[in-house]
């Protein structure tokens, strides 16, 4: 006869919670961490308010190429800052201090974790383009239709997806969370430079070509069309398959090369 100690042990996945309960506590926690990073947060959506505010005054706007772009801009950094920057350095924190392993053995499915932090992330960053949409609309007296915001957030949404996935890939390829800080930095610089500089033709039209297809670039055509109106054209369809090529390579390297474990 059997004795009670003699039973097989329970497995995890028999005290495993429903799906929807676990990603509802995992979207209320990662909120709450998302909300408690008031730095992050402010600067992703004041950032790039600031520069619409001060591209208003003297011939900044011309210089830059004007409404469309002066927007398309500001949405490119706020969703840098917020995605390369901020998602990046969250993850590596919480690697390095051991929360990603102890929800890994969590009853949680594994893959709600990542969906969680990224639902929250892409819902945060729609939330600073409108805002920083109304602000450019206003002080640049443009009158967009609902169809237009609709497309400048649906870009955004895309410009998120390219940096969450850059911001990923970088996770996965370095361990330790200086290096990310720093390596992140530098790609900051390197993707706004290169998408702004380039893409204005200031450094000639070979660089003005590259730029285009750059995930800067390649954000700043897009949004600055829908702000103009324009119709679709080739330029939009490379820009738009750039968006995505980024987004597949990058998921693909963010997810293959991933690590729980920082050591």
């Amino acid at each position: 006869m059997r004795s009670v100690t003699d039973a097989p042990a329970p497995t995890t996945a028999a005290f495993r919670p429903p799906v929807g309960l676990a990603l509802g506590s995992l979207l209320r926690a990662d909120l709450l961490v998302l909300l408690r990073s008031r730095v992050s947060a402010i600067l992703s959506i004041l950032l790039p308010i600031i520069i619409i505010v001060f591209t208003t005054f003297g011939k900044a706007q011309t210089r830059l190429g004007g409404s469309g772009e002066i927007i398309g801009l500001a949405l490119s950094i706020g969703l840098i800052t917020s995605c390369l920057l901020g998602y990046s350095l969250t993850l590596a924190r919480d690697r390095e201090v051991g929360v990603l392993q102890r929800l890994r053995v969590s009853p949680a499915p594994t893959w709600t974790i990542m969906t969680s932090r990224l639902t929250i992330q892409v819902a945060a960053n729609l939330v600073g383009s409108l805002a920083v949409i109304i602000v450019g609309a206003i002080l640049h007296h443009l009158s967009l239709s609902p169809l237009q915001y609709v497309l400048l957030l649906a870009t955004a949404v895309l410009g998120a997806a390219v940096f969450l996935a850059l911001g990923q890939a970088l996770v996965a390829l370095v361990r330790t969370t200086g290096a990310i800080n720093a390596i992140g930095r530098i790609l900051f610089i390197v993707l706004l430079l290169t998408g702004l500089l380039g893409g204005s033709g200031v450094l000639g039209d070979t660089m003005q070509s590259i730029a285009d297809w750059t995930p800067v670039g390649a954000l700043m055509i897009l949004f600055s069309d829908v702000v103009s109106a324009a119709a679709w054209s080739g330029q939009d369809t490379n820009a738009l398959l750039a968006c995505v090529g980024y987004v597949v390579v990058f998921t693909f390297i963010g997810i293959r090369w991933f690590r729980w474990e920082s050591h």
